[in-house]
């Protein structure tokens, strides 16, 4: 039944695809429309394509409620008053196939792992959570435990990495969910995980803060081309196919690095004294980043020349021309915003109502 309902899915935007390509002619707007819908329908088919593979990979049964099959990407039922009949892995309603114990169940009776090739259910791993009603019932002599754990630690290599999706772990999980507050540092030593769950948190953020982070992009850095081939697969399986990868020779745009360098230069750029002097030469070429303002539900970045031209194009204002008292602003004068300025004196120059002390024309607070 799922895989009818990709089906159906990968035929309805493969038309939609198609009828945008017959489209031609129009004016520039029609066209660029027509552009972004080709884009937008190509990578949804590419989603689609990359889901066939283990589209549903585990089940979690409740003490209470209709069981949860989890896969590579949600799907629901248009039929059936759109009901979630596959959940994407990373829907927070998922989560507990992954956070799920014997100790702590978070009300899940049974994890099921299921493997398949192709369209085929080749394997049933089953964790049974609720120990005391698997003695009842006459199951715990079956049960597997980590059985799908340790299959996927066994299966064979095939000289790329795969994804870890169908056997997250809990420490990992809470890396890849963890909230997007700013850089995230992941350590540990050789081969246990840091590259895999770097991957699927980008998948994860990419799910989560789709709308922002398409509008900004997302970009892969690895040290070398051969790095760059080992991981590149992962990030499609799961559906991402628009990050894009390079190395740290090939961010600058138009020129690649492939001189080798002197060893004693590799040497000191390999020191912790390096972090300092790359740290002061960020502070020396970033610009002063202005203001950010929200105006209906969209983020407008104000760099120090809109500032000036707001300033500018608001009118005097007669009671701004009257210098501040010593003890402060008169009573009933609005402050302008918080120490260090604010979004507010910039909605009051956009109403074209300055409130300032000191001169006519004189800097807004946060201005200089």
């Amino acid at each position: 039944m799922l895989y009818r309902h990709l089906d159906g899915l990968r035929d309805r935007a493969s038309g939609r695809l198609a009828q945008t390509l017959r489209q031609n002619g129009g004016t520039p707007q029609a066209r660029t429309e027509r552009d972004v819908n080709a884009v937008m329908y190509a990578q949804r088919i590419a989603q689609l394509d990359a889901a066939e593979n283990g589209l549903c990979f585990g089940r979690i049964d409740f003490h209470q409620g209709p069981p949860r099959y989890i896969g590579r990407m949600g799907i629901r039922d248009e039929k059936d008053d759109y009901e979630p009949l596959l959940l994407d892995w990373r829907a927070p309603a998922a989560r507990p196939f992954y956070l799920a114990t014997a100790v702590s169940p978070d009300g899940v009776s049974r994890r099921r792992h299921i493997k398949t090739r192709r369209r085929e259910v080749i394997r049933l791993d089953d964790e049974v959570l609720d120990l005391a009603a698997a003695g009842q019932e006459g199951l715990a002599g079956g049960l597997t435990g980590e059985a799908a754990l340790l299959a996927a630690l066994t299966a064979s290599r095939t000289g790329q990495m795969i994804d870890i999706v169908e056997t997250i772990q809990v420490e990992q999980d809470w890396i890849i969910r963890s909230p997007h507050k700013g850089v995230l540092v992941v350590e540990g030593g050789p081969g246990t995980g840091k590259t895999a769950v770097a991957l699927h948190r980008a998948a994860y953020l990419l799910y989560t803060y789709r709308e922002q982070l398409t509008r900004r992009a997302v970009l892969i850095v690895g040290p070398n081309p051969t790095f760059l081939r080992y991981v590149g697969q992962v990030l499609p399986s799961l559906g991402e196919t628009s990050v894009l990868m390079s190395t740290i020779g090939e961010l600058y745009p138009g020129v690649i690095a492939r001189r080798d360098e002197p060893a004693a230069t590799a040497r000191l750029k390999g020191t912790l004294s390096m972090a300092e002097v790359v740290a002061a030469a960020i502070r020396d070429r970033q610009g002063n980043p202005g203001l950010e303002v929200e105006h209906e539900r969209e983020v407008l970045r104000l760099d120090r020349r809109a500032c000036a031209r707001i300033r500018d194009q608001a009118p005097p204002d007669p009671a701004a021309a009257q210098p501040c008292p010593a003890g402060g602003p008169p009573a009933g004068h609005r402050r302008a915003g918080p120490p260090g300025g604010g979004p507010d004196w910039v909605r009051r120059a956009r109403r074209r109502q300055p409130a300032r002390c000191g001169r006519p024309g004189g800097d807004p607070p946060g201005a200089a």
